[in-house]
């Protein structure tokens, strides 16, 4: 499915069959694709759940007011992101830069984000918000569906998946085949009414 395709055609899928599994060579391909997001100085904030118990998905499920998605779809993501991403050995997303490029770009990040504690968690949900966006054109490129939801108690989730500190959970993301089609549209607001040119 070429790209436009993957845009146009993808929707927030309520309800999954839950008899049509994602191949691992899909879901392998559909994660590799998600690693090359774009993220501010290529810190990778992401961190991803798959959640593939029962168990935990139930008990998920009911941290998420019993929405049947959690369940039904073949697979479920926790996707998180880890805050201190940019302190963390910075020099590991620079590791195959000339010491050159290390010397300039290690020292520009720290002072870019040293003490700013809500451009810290800005950048951390940024940089999950383009990977999610990846993940679910990618998915529908192979053929699958998805949902992203934030519909759900995050310090319940948080809980149950054992989230470290300085972490935080970007959103939930089902993925599977549907069972049935999206609602039609509710209204996409149209181009001149978003798109200004120089200013507001």
């Amino acid at each position: 499915m070429d790209l436009f395709t993957a845009i146009e055609s993808r929707r927030a899928i309520k309800h999954y069959s839950n008899t049509q599994a994602v191949s691992e060579a899909d879901f392998e391909r559909i994660m590799n694709a998600v690693l090359l997001s774009p993220t501010s100085y290529n810190i990778q904030h992401w961190r991803f759940i798959r959640v593939t118990d029962p168990q935990q998905r139930a008990r998920i499920q009911d941290a998420a007011w019993g929405q049947t998605q959690i369940t039904e779809a073949a697979e479920l993501i926790v996707l998180c992101a880890d805050i201190q991403a940019w302190s963390d050995n910075p020099l590991r997303y620079w590791a195959n830069t000339s010491s050159e490029v290390q010397a300039m770009m290690l020292p520009m990040l720290e002072s870019f984000y040293q003490g700013r504690e809500q451009l810290q968690r800005d950048e951390a949900l940024r940089s999950s918000g383009m990977a999610a966006q990846t993940l679910m054109l990618a998915a529908k490129a192979l053929g699958y569906d998805t949902c992203p939801m934030i519909g759900f108690d995050s310090e319940q989730v948080a809980s149950l998946i054992n989230l470290p500190p300085g972490h935080l959970i970007s959103m939930i993301i089902t993925l599977g085949k549907a069972a049935r089609p999206a609602n039609p549209r509710a209204g996409q607001l149209p181009l001149n009414e978003v798109l200004m040119e120089n200013s507001f």
